[in-house]
């Protein structure tokens, strides 16, 4: 399982980069794993707002169909098309080509580090060894 040490973790098993004012998120390897194969992936609107903590999409695999929760609140400024063929990007490369959203931050970037219940990859890492 990989854990890419410069982006953040949510404890629902997604994963944040920031870039200036604004996150892309996916899912983790661990999730997408567990998931297995990915065959659907709904994502929020584009210009839609999205709260922290709160479902906005789903991913739907060959085993179970689950939410997909904003890490972050904000706008959603893009979406990966790429996933409506090919919904296996998020299995395949989960911290590249297999992102699902993206979101301008409501209170900018600069306080990301202390958005409320993002980990660190350690924190991360030792989540998912608790889950077994």
């Amino acid at each position: 399982m990989s854990v890419p040490a410069e982006l953040h973790y949510t404890q629902e098993h997604e994963w944040v980069s920031i870039e200036g004012d604004t996150a892309s998120i996916g899912i983790t390897d661990y999730a997408a794993q567990a998931l297995g194969d990915v065959v659907y992936v709904s994502t929020p609107e584009v210009g839609a707002s999205v709260t922290a903590g709160e479902p906005c999409g789903e991913v739907e695999s060959t085993k179970s169909v689950s939410d997909l929760y904003s890490p972050l609140d904000g706008e959603v400024t893009e979406v990966n098309s790429e996933l409506d063929d090919n919904p296996g990007l998020v299995n395949a490369e989960p911290y590249g080509s297999g992102w699902i959203f993206r979101v301008r931050v409501a209170d900018g970037a600069s306080g990301i580090t202390a958005q409320p219940g993002l980990l660190s990859p350690t924190e991360y890492e030792e989540l998912t060894k608790s889950a077994g």
